[in-house]
């Protein structure tokens, strides 16, 4: 099926973003926006290439490109008005340009995406020009997930739990840490995936003790655990997930600490409905935890919003001032780490329903037996 094709039930959604951001321009007082984070503009435009900028007003979009991307933007989002810069005019020149030509005096900017020094750039450009700076007006967008966005997750969900599938089968006592998360990006990508969300963490007994412990030459040989966390890159979005493998002798302290981090994991799931407080949801998880005497060994925030990046809003945490909504989407991973001994984390993405909420994946949550010795 022709690229087109599939991301043509999709395109409604792009323009209804660009007009909720429209809406901001009377009440920031502004004739545009320039937005230059290679994420936003794929968000308003469904373009994934980067090097672009989207000048946006109340009758205009405008994608600023260069000669690369003609062609893959013809196929991401026909209908869009382009203009392709020249190779000897760097993209500010000509995004400022476009601006002065349509006469808008006062544009909004991405205050945290933009350097000082490009910001430099564009108000020596054309300084009649009045900046306004502004940080999250497309993150604010972003933090309820649409239809289409969902849809996205669910198939980056989908690609995850296919590779993880395979992961299981291949797993070998002899395979290092390293060898192991090479491989689940290979398995991600034969799955249909664009790649891992992020290095795979593949932790073997002790080393599990690191929440994102990096890869070594440690192989899997006859550990207690193994904590395996991956994700997988849809048509554009994330998921993200973690899981532990157990030996089959299991040891009470590993029953133990994994019953407790299932138990803080179920409560914190219980507490999710529109209107909650994220911090309450962290609150619920970490009450469990600390009760169990684990509470110094669980040093992150329950969980992070997924999109079209791997780690974004809204934030679950204590110091979140985040209320849920529906349409938010969130991993929920509650963790212990024992130094010296290893370390449990569970974590499952999360829809906000009207209602209450959806677990989205559904790879078994106890302790996964591996076939054969181990």
């Amino acid at each position: 099926m022709a690229l087109q094709e599939l991301i043509k039930p999709f395109m409604d959604y792009f323009a209804h973003r660009r007009e909720s951001l429209t809406r901001l321009l009377e009440s920031e007082a502004v004739d545009a926006f320039l937005i230059t984070n290679p994420i936003n503009v794929t968000y308003l435009t469904g373009f994934s290439g980067d090097s672009s900028y989207l000048i946006l007003s109340k009758t205009r979009a405008i994608l600023v490109s260069d000669a690369r991307y003609t062609e893959q933007i013809g196929e991401e989002c026909p209908g869009l008005e382009v203009h392709i810069r020249p190779h000897d005019q760097s993209i500010q020149k000509v995004a400022t340009d476009l601006l002065d030509k349509l006469g808008f005096h006062r544009v909004g900017f991405e205050s945290g995406q933009l350097s000082v020094a490009d910001l430099e750039t564009l108000v020596g450009l054309v300084p009649r020009i009045a900046w306004k700076p502004g940080r999250d007006r497309v993150e604010s967008l972003r933090l309820v997930k649409d239809a289409s966005e969902v849809a996205q997750i669910r198939e980056a969900i989908t690609i995850a739990e296919k590779a993880f599938a395979m992961f299981r089968a291949m797993l070998r006592p002899s395979d290092s840490e390293k060898d192991l998360s090479d491989d689940m990006e290979w398995y991600v990508r034969r799955a249909g995936g664009r790649s891992t969300s992020f290095r795979t963490i593949v932790a073997v007994g002790e080393r599990a003790a690191l929440p994102h412990a990096p890869p070594t030459s440690r192989s899997v040989g006859n550990a207690e655990l193994l904590l395996v966390d991956w994700g997988a890159v849809g048509r554009f979005y994330n998921c993200d997930l973690t899981r532990v493998f157990a030996d089959r002798r299991i040891s009470p302290k590993l029953e133990q600490v994994y019953g407790v981090v299932l138990r803080a994991q179920q409560k914190a799931l219980g507490a999710i409905r529109p209107g909650v407080k994220a911090r309450d949801v962290d609150a619920e998880a970490r009450a469990v935890i600390g009760e169990a005497g684990f509470g110094q060994f669980f040093g992150h925030g329950l969980g992070h919003g997924i999109g079209l990046q791997i780690h974004e809003a809204p934030a679950i945490r204590q110091n979140s001032d985040a209320v849920l909504q529906a349409g938010m989407v969130f991993t929920i991973e509650p963790g212990a780490y024992l130094p010296g001994w290893g370390g449990v984390r569970i974590e499952d993405d999360v829809l906000v329903t009207p209602d209450g909420f959806e677990i989205l994946t559904h790879v078994p949550k106890e302790p996964i037996l591996r076939i054969g010795e181990w």
